[in-house]
């Protein structure tokens, strides 16, 4: 955990739908007007194993995956057991977790490292909620796009959310060493760093 709230890290990656859409300037754009740093920053097209290694592989998170998969069938009236052959919540969970890895290496991706004060808590909030028909106007999921679950899993597909955001600041500090490797990030002191001090 960082020493001071102004020292902590988060990861945000602008996916494929974020990058097609031509949305990494305006995202990087309200990162940096909240007082944000951008650390970190690079454009990949990344392979199967690197998204393989990001996603969870636990069968707790899969199986949560497709329980969350089956709950929006029965929210909507559509028959899961009918338009993906089965019920059982770990082999949804398989199913969308594959959709997702599909999804991450059809184009190239954004991955970008932040800090500042309560990085994580803040990137979270400019995102908005992962599902973006439920994100908030004034958020980036909530300006940029319309997509739901209920439509992803109809076209047994992952949802177009344009970002991921890192939920824990471990969680973040793992993403950072997985898409940047020993690749330095590279902290500064920003003119507007001395409102804060």
């Amino acid at each position: 955990m960082a020493k001071h709230p102004r020292a902590e890290l988060t990861f945000l990656m602008v996916k494929p739908d974020g990058v097609r859409r031509g949305l990494t300037g305006e995202i990087m754009r309200r990162v940096e007007q909240v007082g944000l740093k951008v650390i970190g920053l690079k454009m990949i097209r990344p392979t199967h194993k690197q998204v393989d290694d990001h996603y969870p592989k636990d069968k707790g998170w899969i199986r949560r995956l497709g329980e969350k998969t089956l709950a929006t069938y029965e929210k909507y009236g559509f028959d899961a057991a009918k338009e993906l052959g089965t019920t059982n919540p770990a082999k949804i969970g398989l199913m969308v977790r594959k959709w997702l890895l599909d999804f991450m290496t059809s184009g190239p991706v954004v991955a970008v490292a932040i800090k500042g004060i309560h990085a994580v808590a803040m990137i979270r909030k400019l995102a908005g909620n992962t599902m973006p028909s439920d994100a908030p106007l004034g958020t980036i999921r909530g300006d940029f796009s319309v997509d739901s679950a209920a439509a992803a899993n109809r076209e047994k597909r992952a949802v177009y959310n344009l970002v991921h955001a890192s939920e824990t600041e471990n969680e973040a500090r793992h993403e950072i060493a997985h898409w940047f490797g020993k690749e330095a990030v590279h902290d500064y002191h920003r003119t507007d760093d001395s409102v804060f001090e």
